[in-house]
């Protein structure tokens, strides 16, 4: 997992690594099924790795409550179980072939065994959440039907030049910020913290799931392949127009943006790249990032009710982080 040794900085509590190594354990002993070929399956991306940020969040968050025990640990098991299995959905509808730096599970063997082992891995998410209590099982139920929600709207979307900022955070909201503040929400909760704290910093993570999707977007359209891992403006190849793009296809020389898309997909990667060209110039990027500050500042506020925490330098390191990634990949 590239990411952690910084995650380490940024969270310098030995025992939240020692949960989240916990954690790491249990997502192995949790996916074996009867069938081998299934467990095969289900761990096939667990074992790839990945940054594990939902988890961490869960562990971060537990700190918020009086004695963290051994029910986070479950917590950050069932988000990051809940977060595989939609990523292997995801991959089907995406036709993809790679994930986490191997290949996805359609393309190693096919759609078949992606949602069959999808399916398996979010029924598992609820069966580890079951014994946290009724409301952890509905927030798991609640917020993968979040997910698919905003996943049907991004279809929907696909191709389309007339939806606006509005859609586009309906988009990010169901798909990426749902799982996250749950992701704090159930640490929180599982933590003991104080119910106004559970809201403090589920409203953070609200903001911060926003930011996380949007830097993602931005980084499609500045940061190389090697960052990447796969081809600058992919979203843009596959129909999917983000907030950046979106304002460059609305804005002053949005017809020339239009003039390329309308010509419809497959794109060849010189048009991407003048769209990408034409989102940077017209300083699109520049005014998302701008808009991710300014959620920053909306999920910092929201922190600084939790009283007397001294886990506010580590929210803090956790807000800097998602816009350090681009700031990494311009350099």
């Amino acid at each position: 997992m590239p990411d952690r040794p910084v995650f380490r900085e940024l969270v310098p509590i030995p025992r939240v690594w020692d949960r989240l190594a916990r954690v790491e354990e249990r997502l192995l002993e949790v996916t074996i099924a009867q069938t081998p070929f299934l467990t095969t399956v289900a761990q096939h991306l667990l074992l790839a790795g990945g940054k594990r940020y939902r988890p961490l969040l869960a562990q971060v968050a537990a700190e918020l409550g009086p004695e963290p025990g051994g029910a986070p640990v479950e917590a950050g098991v069932a988000v990051e179980l809940v977060h595989a299995g939609s990523l292997y959905h995801d991959d089907v509808i995406d036709n993809a072939n790679t994930r986490h730096g191997v290949k996805s599970v359609n393309f190693e063997w096919n759609n078949t065994a992606a949602i069959l082992g999808g399916d398996f891995l979010l029924a598992k998410a609820s069966e580890v959440a079951a014994p946290l209590g009724e409301e952890a099982v509905t927030l798991i139920a609640q917020t993968y039907a979040t997910l698919c929600e905003g996943q049907v709207l991004e279809l929907q979307l696909e191709g389309d030049f007339e939806h606006g900022p509005d859609e586009y955070f309906r988009v990010i909201g169901g798909k990426t910020a749902s799982l996250i503040r749950t992701s704090a929400r159930l640490g929180a909760i599982t933590g003991g913290a104080d119910r106004d704290v559970i809201e403090a910093i589920s409203e953070w993570a609200w903001e911060m799931g926003l930011v996380f999707q949007m830097a993602d977007d931005v980084l499609d359209l500045i940061a190389d392949e090697d960052f990447l891992g796969k081809p600058a403006g992919s979203d843009i190849g596959e129909g999917t127009y983000t907030l950046p793009v979106l304002y460059a296809i609305h804005g002053p020389d949005g017809g020339s943006v239009r003039s390329i898309l309308e010509a419809g997909r497959p794109f060849e990667q010189v048009d991407i790249d003048r769209v990408i060209a034409a989102t940077i110039d017209g300083g699109y990027v520049e005014r998302v990032l701008d808009e991710a500050r300014e959620r920053l500042r909306v999920a910092e506020k929201a922190a600084s009710r939790i009283p007397d925490s001294a886990m506010s330098p580590v929210l803090a390191n956790l807000d800097r982080y998602l816009l350090d990634r681009v700031e990494a990949a311009r350099s």
